[in-house]
């Protein structure tokens, strides 16, 4: 079974690499009129609230006023397009969950870049469900069940093992499944696993679908506010493309705002990426989108890693997070 799902992760890397060489077009163009080492770049998004403003920033066209030329490849998880950001077949990943990607970096898989914040846990954004007839009701009763999550040692497990200890509860005991978020209702609902910890917007959809019930608030306390997710380079390319790198943060941080003061900006563009309807749309729980790129948040992230034995040691957050040189 192991080999089996190795295989079948392997299959889809090198198919979401092949698409991304075949399917987004030629190479980028280098140089344009705003003076950018590169003007056309692709992104790969997934389909969740924390990228909203990579389809914000397109939609306004905040990257064509920076001189941008923005492609959209869309991903179920964002450590699949991890080969191809190391390969160059993408540039950036947005919604890129901060764990697998700081792993990545200590364990040298890649050199990261973060070039802008995406998004911050709020209170009920990111929940455990449950069935309606389940008989878990609170976070202890989570001990000896299986909770689905969209990768294993995530951002998911992290958050949620910091709130089973804060209730007495053994997060050893809790064993966590591996199911992509779109195909976490039907897990549920099949008996598959016991709980699912999921994320707008499917949170809200099964709750619709299903009748699911929260059984515990993932952005809950002590991890309130805790960042979550982010738009993601690799160091190599914020060195060879600083300006198209800086360009590329300024209309995301714009876009983020946009998001932050108005949530209708967020409605807007849901429903065609994220594939929801736009009643479910109007209704979600959001996430907080920061507008600006912080030590300070980014360091509380890795401190809980370390705490959780997720990063053997601190990172070097100065060569992480991207600043533009001029």
């Amino acid at each position: 079974m192991r080999q089996s799902l190795r295989v079948s992760a392997l299959v889809s890397a090198l198919t979401l690499a092949a698409s991304l060489m075949t399917g987004c077009g030629g190479d980028d163009s280098s140089g344009g009129g705003k003076g950018l080492e590169k003007d056309s770049i692709k992104v790969a998004s997934l389909p969740l609230v924390d990228g909203a403003a990579l389809h914000i920033a397109q939609k306004a066209k905040l990257f064509k006023a920076e001189g941008l030329d923005v492609k959209i490849v869309p991903v179920q998880q964002s450590i699949k397009a991890l080969p191809a950001l190391k390969a160059g077949d993408v540039d950036v990943i947005a919604g890129a969950n901060y764990v697998s990607f700081m792993q990545a970096n200590e364990q040298g898989a890649l050199k990261l870049s973060i070039l802008a914040e995406g998004a911050q846990l709020t209170s009920n954004m990111m929940n455990v469900l449950v069935m309606p007839d389940s008989k878990i009701k609170t976070a202890k009763d989570l001990e000896g069940k299986k909770v689905a999550v969209n990768i294993l040692n995530n951002i998911q497990s992290l958050t949620l093992d910091a709130i089973l200890k804060a209730n007495n509860v053994d997060p050893k005991k809790v064993e966590y499944v591996q199911v992509p978020f779109p195909q976490m209702a039907t897990a549920l609902q099949k008996g598959q696993v016991d709980a699912i910890h999921t994320v707008e917007p499917f949170l809200s959809d099964s709750e619709k679908k299903l009748g699911a019930r929260v059984a515990v608030d993932g952005g809950s306390e002590p991890v309130t506010g805790l960042p979550i997710s982010g738009f993601v380079a690799t160091q190599e390319f914020t060195q060879k493309n600083p300006k198209t790198a800086a360009a590329f943060q300024r209309a995301i941080i714009k876009a983020q705002k946009l998001a932050s003061q108005d949530r209708k900006k967020v409605e807007e563009v849901l429903p065609a990426y994220a594939k929801i309807d736009p009643q479910v749309a109007s209704v979600i729980t959001l996430p907080g989108y920061p507008t600006s790129l912080s030590t300070t948040r980014i360091q509380r992230v890795a401190e809980l890693m370390q705490t959780s034995g997720l990063l053997k040691q601190k990172p070097d957050l100065k060569a992480i997070l991207f600043q533009p040189t001029s």
